[in-house]
């Protein structure tokens, strides 16, 4: 390092306000031929620091040993010492930084905070102008993760997106106002305008066009209802998923599976008898007004949701306007096998019957059996009996006969 000393008459020549040569009435000017200091205070406490550029007034005014840093507005990395290997565009950028290194600061105001927080990137008023020790975020745009102190790892792009985040870390936030009431929560992603907006300590959200709840946690939210009436998803027709489970959507469009598992349930009932209402539907075939994606409209099979909802009101998914939208198909299900088990325990109670009117039938049929047996052989008996008697009879007639004729002879004999 080369020392010069100057007479006061030179400090004259070269002004008043040439504070980064001069010192009172006779200072040391000390240069390096590594750094370029340009403005009053510029690179003002340097010692050993080497390949540093500040440009404006009181640039790395404090920086001793730090080096390969660029301040580039008035009191940019003003209070750097040791750190190295920065970049300051803006008033005040990285104005706190201390120890800090590979940080980037664009932006008045920029990292303003920041004392040994490092690689954190920051292009925008005020964008993380809060950060003190948090690392490796990048923020883009005015007020980006403005208030973010010790979160890491955070990326954030539009105006004041990620804006109360403080200790998040792990967030994306894509957009103006994105994930903007976000403190604690970590791993959240949120694109587009004002998405995750209302999300504060929840984490593992991903939120794409929809400003969220306060209460989300892990809640993929994609987006906004009433804003897009069609979605199309490739990669999912014609695919099969072995084991997988059915998924249903709601009025809210939130998707979901049915849950059949008694743990989730209360007040369980069997279910009563509902073959009269079951009977008053009506299954049609129709074609949808809306033409298929082939322009077609093949014949489809099912039920009126106006006319189930007379029936079965429960059964209905009604629109914002009240209307019947559709039918709850699956809850049908259980109605139907409730009928069914009925039914079939009806008929087991008729086989039953029937069993025991067979059984009774073969009973009277073997009884009818034994009386038709012992009829024939009454018969037969009493036949035995008539012959009997007729060969007696015939016997006594013969005898009456003989009786007579001995009689007559006597009556002759007598003559």
């Amino acid at each position: 390092m080369m020392r010069i000393f100057v007479p006061f008459i030179t400090r004259l020549l070269l002004g008043t306000g040439a504070s980064a040569f001069l010192m009172a009435t006779q200072m040391t000017v000390r240069a390096q031929t590594t750094n370029t200091a340009t403005g009053e205070g510029a690179l003002f406490s340097n010692t050993t620091g080497f390949a540093n550029t500040a440009n404006g007034y009181s640039a790395l005014f404090s920086n001793t040993t730090g080096s390969s840093n660029t301040a580039d507005g008035a009191s940019a990395l003003y209070n750097n010492t040791t750190a190295s290997y920065n970049t300051a565009s803006g008033a005040s950028a990285l104005y706190s930084n201390t120890t800090g290194d590979h940080n980037t600061a664009i932006g008045t105001y920029a990292l303003f905070y920041n004392t040994i927080g490092a690689f954190n990137t920051a292009v925008g008023f005020n964008a993380l102008d809060s950060n003190t020790t948090g690392s490796f975020n990048t923020a883009t745009g005015v007020g980006a993760l403005s208030l973010n102190t010790a979160g890491y790892s955070n990326m954030a792009s539009g105006y004041e997106a990620l804006f109360y985040n403080s200790t998040g870390n792990f967030n994306t936030a894509i957009g103006t106002n994105s994930l903007y009431r976000n403190t604690t929560g970590t791993r959240n992603i949120a694109l587009g305008y004002g998405a995750g907006y209302y999300i504060s300590v929840g984490s593992n959200n991903i939120h794409i066009g929809n400003s969220g709840s306060s209460s989300d946690s892990r809640v993929i939210r994609i987006g906004t209802a009433g804003g897009q009436i069609r979605t199309f998803i490739a990669g999912i027709s014609g695919s099969t998923a072995s084991g997988g489970v059915q998924v249903f959507i709601n009025s809210s469009g939130q998707l979901g599976t049915l849950t059949s598992s008694k743990r989730f349930k209360q007040d369980i009932h069997t279910l009563d008898s509902i073959s009269n209402k079951l009977l008053k539907l009506r299954p049609v075939s129709f074609r949808y007004r809306q033409a298929a994606e082939d322009g077609t409209h093949p014949v489809q099979y099912g039920l009126i949701a106006e006319e189930v909802a007379r029936v079965f009101p429960q059964l209905i998914e009604y629109d914002k306007q009240g209307k019947p939208f559709t039918i709850y198909y699956h809850l049908l299900t259980p109605l139907l096998l409730s009928e069914l088990q009925k039914e079939h325990q009806q008929n087991v109670s008729q086989q039953a019957e029937l069993a025991s009117l067979k059984k009774r039938d073969m009973q009277q049929r073997a009884e009818l059996a034994s009386l038709k047996q012992q009829f024939v052989a009454q018969q037969q008996q009493q036949q035995q009996q008539a012959a009997q008697m007729a060969a007696l009879q015939l016997k006594l007639r013969r005898l009456d006969l003989f009786v007579q004729a001995a009689n007559l002879d006597v009556r002759l004999s007598q003559k």
